[in-house]
């Protein structure tokens, strides 16, 4: 598990989402996305009704946004992080998440092109958890 460290950009990302929302932010990863980590229990209170909150946040920062809730429990921060992909088993052992696939669809979009879904949600565990390698299977 890394210490997860905070540039000016995520911190104004999370104060802005939290303020839009009033919903507890735990990380904010930002790429060709925006993704934030809310806390347990938040989800409702982060979309908004309808959605519109993350109608116009999307709308303010000119991103679309993905958001994960947190869990401490990995095989379901896993589970909450490849939504709206289902898994028929996500098994943490010895250091190796290891997520079953039900088909080959499914099991090509987890690890997506080049390796890049997969990469980025091995990055995203690491964050959290003492994981070494996460496997789709």
């Amino acid at each position: 598990m890394n210490k997860i460290k905070y540039d000016s950009d995520s911190m104004k990302l999370i104060t802005l989402f939290e303020s839009m929302t009033g919903a507890k932010v735990r990380d904010c990863i930002s790429n060709e996305k925006l993704i934030f980590v809310i806390e347990e229990n938040e989800m409702g209170k982060a979309i908004g009704k309808k959605g519109i909150n993350i109608k116009r946040i999307e709308n303010s920062l000119k991103k679309k946004i993905k958001l994960i809730e947190f869990s401490n429990d990995i095989s379901q921060f896993v589970k909450n992080m490849i939504y709206p992909i289902e898994a028929l088993d996500i098994k943490f052992e010895n250091g190796i998440v290891t997520i079953h696939g039900k088909d080959t669809s499914t099991k090509a979009m987890l690890i997506g092109r080049e390796h890049q879904n997969i990469n980025h949600l091995k990055d995203i565990v690491k964050r959290y958890f003492d994981a070494k390698e996460v496997k789709v299977v």
